[in-house]
């Protein structure tokens, strides 16, 4: 049997002291292609998101989703969190909470480790010719 994420428990627990100490919580959010959140609101591939218990109706987290309603500019809107994006929970008012290893996208992860890096540099610098000769050691010696 495989052991379940402590994430979706850690995730219900700072949601709670920060119910119990009026403070706000805050959702980290890495975005991905299974996230549903306002698009208009991501920046730089994430979201931050208020879940406090005035800021969101029949918010639900259950191990593998974390679902709300809410306002954006005024419209109501549907957003579904996968677990797995969630970059960190924490409360507004001190910064108190916790950050998660998000895991990269396996398609991204791919392309980037199987990317030619050495083409690429030859072609930034200009120099295809000095990078393309093998590098041998100096046969200069530093003679005291």
């Amino acid at each position: 049997m495989s052991e379940q994420s402590a994430k979706p428990y850690l995730v219900r627990a700072i949601c709670e002291w920060c119910a119990d100490n009026g403070l706000t919580p805050y959702l980290a959010v890495k975005v991905n292609a299974q996230t549903r959140v306002p698009t208009s609101f991501v920046k730089n591939g994430e979201i931050v998101l208020n879940i406090s218990t005035t800021a969101t109706r029949k918010l639900t987290i259950e191990n593998e989703w974390i679902q709300f309603a809410a306002r954006f500019n005024g419209v109501s809107q549907e957003v579904s969190v996968p677990l797995n994006a969630v970059s960190g929970i924490f409360a507004k008012e001190t910064g108190y909470g916790f950050a998660f290893t998000v895991a990269a996208d396996p398609v991204a992860s791919l392309a980037d480790a199987t990317a030619p890096k050495e083409v690429e540099s030859i072609a930034a610098s200009g120099k295809a010719s000095d990078a393309a000769k093998p590098k041998r050691p100096s046969h200069l010696q530093i003679i005291k």
